[in-house]
């Protein structure tokens, strides 16, 4: 048994944090809003009031975050900021995604506090939290990683080792642009399946048959023949993560005009309204009488 403190319990968080428990560890939970600790504390999760008392005498500390803003203020802030209160030896997990820049500038600022660092970003989704099947892509030392492995199987059906700090977090960023795009151009087929009078449903399983579709792709193209999309991933989520992921490679000095091209396309659907939608719901964006702009090139992309 580990003690463990997590913070950040949206809807990933609350799952991976339930898995924990189930696992027999000992865990103490900490969210902004309090009552998404409620299900947690009912399963024997202690509750904390701040990520600092959250993390006083935690041997791990786990974050499941929404964006750099938020996990600078959860571990750094001055008032009740997590690595003010953890223990010489303690490991710092963070497992949202985030910019590389930021997550190393964590590091370093473990570093100089004698504390332990791994980034650690989950791929998959709510499903796959449920089930403890996430895949860490992780970053840092192999002593770290070896320490943390346990925990994070508990959660999960694999670690990933990347490298130094930081190689998880591009990992990440890479696997969202990856699967970004090919939502984009999904959303895109199935516009013009429509425009082009053929029997959508019929086509996509002609589609998600071949072996140029991934089973990803196929499930994906299949969500975008309904008419509700309840959000596993939002697309105010995606928006941010292709945001970081052209930053990265901007920063690198590395063209990505595709996933430039996407990054616009989805922010384009938040600007729309479908922010709150799962992913998938891009594909209102091409429906007739849709709300595309196609006379604007998508914000982000570079030719």
């Amino acid at each position: 048994m580990t003690r463990i403190a997590f913070l950040g319990l949206g809807a990933m968080g609350r799952r991976m944090a339930m898995r924990l428990l189930k696992a027999g560890h000992d865990v103490t939970v900490w969210n902004r809003t309090p009552a998404a600790c409620d299900a947690l504390i009912a399963a024997g999760a202690a509750p904390a009031d701040t990520p600092a008392a959250a993390a006083r005498g935690a041997e791990v500390v786990i974050a499941m975050l929404r964006d750099d803003p938020a996990s600078r203020s959860v571990w750094l802030s001055a008032e009740d900021g997590a690595l003010s209160a953890m223990a010489d030896g303690a490991v710092a997990v963070e497992c949202s995604t985030l910019t590389p820049g930021w997550v190393r500038a964590l590091a370093a600022d473990c570093a100089r506090c004698g504390v332990a660092f791994s980034d650690s970003p989950v791929a998959g989704s709510l499903p796959q939290a449920e089930a403890g099947q996430l895949h860490f892509l992780s970053g840092g030392t192999d002593t770290v990683l070896d320490r943390i492995e346990p925990i994070l199987r508990a959660m999960g059906a694999g670690l990933h080792r990347g490298g130094a700090a930081g190689a998880g977090t591009v990992l990440k960023l890479m696997v969202n642009a990856f699967y970004g795009v090919q939502v984009a151009i999904l959303a895109e087929i199935h516009g013009v399946l429509r425009q082009a009078d053929l029997d959508p449903e019929a086509a996509v399983e002609t589609l998600a048959a071949l072996p140029v579709t991934s089973p990803a792709s196929a499930m994906a193209m299949k969500s975008m023949l309904s008419d509700t999309f309840p959000s596993a991933f939002p697309v105010h989520l995606v928006d941010k993560d292709f945001g970081y992921v052209v930053a990265a490679a901007a920063a690198l000095g590395t063209p990505m005009p595709v996933a430039g091209a996407a990054s616009g396309v989805f922010r384009q659907a938040v600007s729309r309204g479908f922010g709150t939608d799962n992913i998938t719901g891009v594909v209102q964006l091409y429906r007739a009488g849709g709300p595309f702009n196609s006379t604007v090139l998508p914000s982000g992309s570079s030719i």
